[in-house]
C-alpha cells in the first residue's frame, strides 16, 4: 500500500540550516481527507477509493 499526503500548496517560504544556509520549502495544507465512495471489482470492474478534501457547493460539482 502506498502512504501519501493529500494537500492544497499554499505558498513558498525559507528555512535556516544550523551552518546558515537556507533552504527554501513548500507550505503545503493537508487536511482531513475523508473516503467519499468506494470502487469494487465485483460493482466497477477496479477497486479504488474517491477521497473528499476541501468542501465546496453542489453547484461547482461535475
Amino acid at each position: 500500500m502506498n502512504k501519501a499526503i493529500i494537500g492544497r500548496k499554499v505558498g513558498m517560504t525559507q528555512i535556516f540550516a544550523e551552518n546558515g544556509i537556507m533552504i527554501p520549502v513548500t507550505v503545503v495544507e493537508a487536511g482531513p481527507c475523508p473516503v467519499v465512495q468506494v470502487k469494487t471489482v465485483a460493482n466497477d470492474g477496479y477497486s479504488a477509493l474517491k477521497l473528499g478534501f476541501i468542501e465546496t457547493s453542489e453547484k461547482a460539482l461535475t
